[in-house]
């Protein structure tokens, strides 16, 4: 077999038919994420998903029924699963299933659709290399609980051959097809949160007015963070359930499929059952510090994302190609800095002309070092009247001179620390999950342990999650001094103050903004993840410029 050119998986013909776009990001980015549809769609293969044991006859070709067979030809390029193959008194048939309906032709009949029989008749083709000719095809749509016949004709094997060819000629050019445009089929389809077709088609110049008005929602956004800070505690695995035990007493069970992320601080004891069983289901295992310093994921392998790697790389060794994106991210940094000041402070008309100022120079700074000189006076102008936006007795409880860290000196900074120190393991593990390289950004240098490219997507965030989180947590009093502790090295949150604080950063974080662009709302959360993707097409080359996110 050539290593080179792998027999391709049948259902991966089925989406080239379907959609050249979902083709290459699945085949060639090997980008695949779950949602309700192929969830329902492994229940519809639930029981032809069971393969038939061979040990009660070894010769397949006289058992009644086969189920999930596996075959693979590399004469034919071809390899696939078929759901079953029932041996009948008119010969042998295979049958596939799917959970949606059938189309309807001209005569409002019943009719396969083309690309179902496409995959069907590449899987007769699989059997009859293998001496096992198939006489019918059929394809079983569960929502009408029909089974509509593939007529099996020379004209529909030679189609199988030709969009075969054409499939390995696209994956081979390395470029990746162009989004559908307000086509109904990206609605159906299970990559639509990470190929998304609208947005990329503005991002990449094709279309200057995005008609997208739903927002992408990937499945698992909405699942549960445990987070767990009691040295004592156990978290183990049983039964398809998390379970977390303190003192040999189970506190806590949750259903696997329902957590998005778990964060451990300090020695928590894990069983390697409850990491596989994260680890397969792609849940990350954030560990942080007992002080909550963060200090590393554990996570699933990353998705491919070599275009979108290699791009990135080549950015990094080229500073004037940065130099755009690091000026639309310090500008937007500002701008969201300016309008946390405008709407809860009350810094003079003055500093707010200056951040303005700043601000519309970012786009004019001739490199790298002139940007992080802008970047600095705007960042001394915020934080010198950053006190301004503490509220009553916060204002008088709590002392801000300035922004100190390593170790923070006081419990304002030990705050604006713990949030920062969260926005950029969120970003880390999203960078991870989209496929690029958390650790070579655009602005930051990059350093070991320092997850540069994070630093760089949580500049124009760090007002409007961090900052507000510190605010609200001190404004509304769900913080006191009582909360915090003051040691040698420096001032740290207790753990009653850190519940408070994840209190707030969830709510934060589900609170729901408009895009600047698309007039969408969706949570900050959300926001993370599709700017995310944004810098994404940029290393690959499909983005022209990247949009920072700023708030009015």
């Amino acid at each position: 077999m050539n290593p080179e050119h792998p027999p391709m998986p049948v259902r991966r013909l089925h989406n080239y038919s379907y959609c050249k776009r979902l083709f290459y990001l699945q085949w060639v980015e090997d980008l695949w994420v779950e949602d309700a549809d192929t969830a329902a769609g492994s229940h519809t293969h639930r029981n032809t998903d069971k393969p038939s044991h061979w040990g009660e006859n070894l010769d397949p070709s006289e058992r009644s029924s086969l189920r999930s067979l596996s075959l693979e030809s590399e004469t034919l390029g071809l390899r696939g699963v078929i759901d079953l193959i029932e041996n009948t008194a008119s010969g042998r048939e295979i049958i596939d299933y799917k959970k949606g309906t059938a189309r309807r032709d001209e005569n409002n009949h019943r009719i396969a659709k083309e690309n179902d029989c496409l995959q069907l008749a590449a899987y007769a083709m699989l059997l009859a290399e293998a001496g096992m000719p198939i006489k019918k095809a059929s394809v079983y749509y569960a929502a009408e609980k029909s089974r509509i016949p593939v007529p099996l004709t020379d004209s529909l094997f030679q189609t199988v051959r030709d969009t075969l060819a054409e499939a390995r000629a696209l994956a081979a050019s390395g470029v990746c097809p162009p989004p559908l445009l307000d086509d109904p089929r990206c609605l159906h389809c299970s990559a639509y949160s990470i190929c998304l077709p609208n947005e990329s088609a503005f991002w990449s110049g094709t279309s200057k007015a995005p008609k997208t008005t739903e927002p992408p929602r990937p499945p698992g956004d909405q699942g549960e963070i445990i987070v767990i800070q009691d040295a004592k505690a156990y978290l183990g695995c049983r039964g398809g359930e998390i379970q977390v035990r303190l003192n040999e007493e189970t506190v806590s069970k949750h259903p696997i499929e329902q957590i998005q992320a778990v964060y451990l601080y300090g020695a928590v004891q894990t069983s390697t059952q409850a990491i596989h069983s994260l680890l397969e289901r792609s849940i990350p295992v954030a560990y942080f510090s007992p002080a909550g310093r963060f200090l590393g994921t554990t996570s699933g392998l990353p998705q491919s994302g070599i275009d979108a790697r290699l791009g990135q790389a080549r950015l990094f060794n080229s500073p004037q190609h940065r130099l755009p994106i690091a000026r639309e991210m310090i500008r937007a940094k500002i701008h969201n800095q300016r309008v946390l000041l405008m709407r809860n402070g009350s810094p003079p008309d003055l500093i707010l002309k200056q951040l303005a100022d700043l601000r519309d120079q970012c786009p004019d700074a001739k490199d790298l070092d002139s940007l992080r000189g802008i970047e600095g006076a705007a960042a001394a102008h915020y934080f010198r009247h950053f006190k301004t936006m503490l509220k009553g007795t916060a204002g008088e409880n709590f002392d801000f001179e300035g922004r100190n860290r390593r170790p923070p000196n006081d419990p304002l900074n030990a705050l604006l620390s713990q949030g920062y120190s969260i926005l950029a393991k969120e970003l880390t593990g999203i960078c991870h999950a989209v496929g690029l390289d958390p650790f070579i950004g655009v602005f930051h240098q990059p350093r070991y342990g320092r997850p540069a490219l994070a630093l760089d997507l949580m500049e124009e965030f760090r007002p409007l999650i961090a900052d507000s989180v510190a605010l609200s947590l001190l404004n509304r009093q769900e913080l006191g001094t009582h909360d915090f502790e003051h040691t040698s090295k420096g001032v740290f949150m207790g753990d009653s103050g850190r519940r408070q604080f994840w209190r707030a950063w969830f709510r934060r974080l589900d609170t729901e903004v408009k895009h600047p662009q698309f007039d969408y709302r969706m949570s900050y959360r959300r926001m993370l993840d599709v700017q995310t993707r944004q810098l994404w097409r940029y290393f690959r080359g499909d983005a022209q410029t990247y949009y920072g996110f700023t708030t009015r």
